[in-house]
């Protein structure tokens, strides 16, 4: 028997797709939410001399959960479970083969100031992976539609910026973690200029573990975002996560760290990506994309 009750109405297509874009429109506000709690964190680094364990476990856990939480509103799902087995999952293997082997990245060893290590690694790191391969994936997307470049070259263009975009990163944050005790390299020379104790092999090795991890993710997770997200399904978040990084970088490095020439080096290397990419985006602002 059917039901004649007008106050019991049955879920329409519509009303279902208006409560998936309002679930999304939530996982995007809990992104921004997870990234302002980063940049909290991240602003006590330089008042206890580049950061302690927990403000290191914190600012990495709030930002990998950052990335992950704004795939999943504005890629779905599915997407959030690439970017962790891919990023996280490769970055964890790169890392276990370069600790026991030496390749790609050079010969080095963890200490036990990063807690936890799972395969000769800290756990911390596969999820320094998720958290840096998110904006860079994203970040470079842009910058690939802003250029102009589309058709057979988009994705080859997308891995090799993507790559460098990621490793232009670490210029800063290899530096911080070596002289937090948190991995030591046997031979630290040749080095990059200004960047010194951090050897030439570990970008090469980035920069190749880079291309295959942004290629992949590339080829995996859809490049526009999701429709049940509405307006709110933007990518400001990975954005200001990639702009936010470099900027204060720069700054930590050259006025609190006692690294002005990483914060040259890094700020000329990683700035090849941000700057076009500030430009892009106030580009965008003001013509209202």
């Amino acid at each position: 028997m059917h039901s004649t009750d007008p106050d019991r109405s049955v879920p329409t297509p519509r009303s279902r797709t208006d409560g998936t874009t309002s679930w999304n429109r939530g996982l995007v506000t809990v992104a921004w939410i997870l990234l302002a709690a980063t940049i909290g964190v991240q602003i006590a680094f330089p008042l206890t001399g580049g950061g302690t364990l927990p403000l290191t476990v914190a600012s990495v856990l709030l930002l990998a959960s950052a990335s992950l939480v704004h795939a999943a509103a504005t890629r779905g799902v599915a997407a959030a479970v690439v970017l962790a087995v891919v990023a996280g999952g490769g970055g964890l293997v790169a890392e276990s083969v370069g600790v026991s082997t030496g390749f790609p990245f050079g010969t080095y060893e963890y200490t036990d100031g990063l807690g936890l290590k799972v395969l000769g690694v800290p756990v911390l790191v596969p999820l320094a992976w998720i958290m840096m391969s998110w904006p860079a994936l994203v970040v470079t997307r842009r910058l690939i539609r802003a250029i102009g470049i589309a058709g057979r070259w988009a994705r080859p263009a997308t891995a090799v910026i993507g790559a460098y975009a990621l490793t232009a990163w670490d210029v800063f944050l290899d530096p911080q973690m070596v002289d937090q005790g948190n991995w030591v390299w046997r031979y630290p020379t040749p080095s990059l200029p200004g960047v010194a104790d951090i050897p030439l092999t570990n970008f090469a090795g980035w920069l190749l573990v880079s291309f295959l991890i942004v290629a992949t993710l590339d080829l995996l997770i859809r490049r526009d975002e999701s429709t049940d997200t509405g307006r709110a399904g933007t990518d400001a978040v990975p954005v200001t996560a990639y702009l936010w990084t470099y900027f204060s970088s720069v700054m930590a490095h050259a006025v609190f760290f006692g690294r002005p020439s990483v914060a040259l080096t890094g700020g000329l290397l990683m700035g090849l990506v941000a700057i076009p990419l500030l430009v892009v985006e106030i580009k965008g602002r003001r013509a209202g994309v």
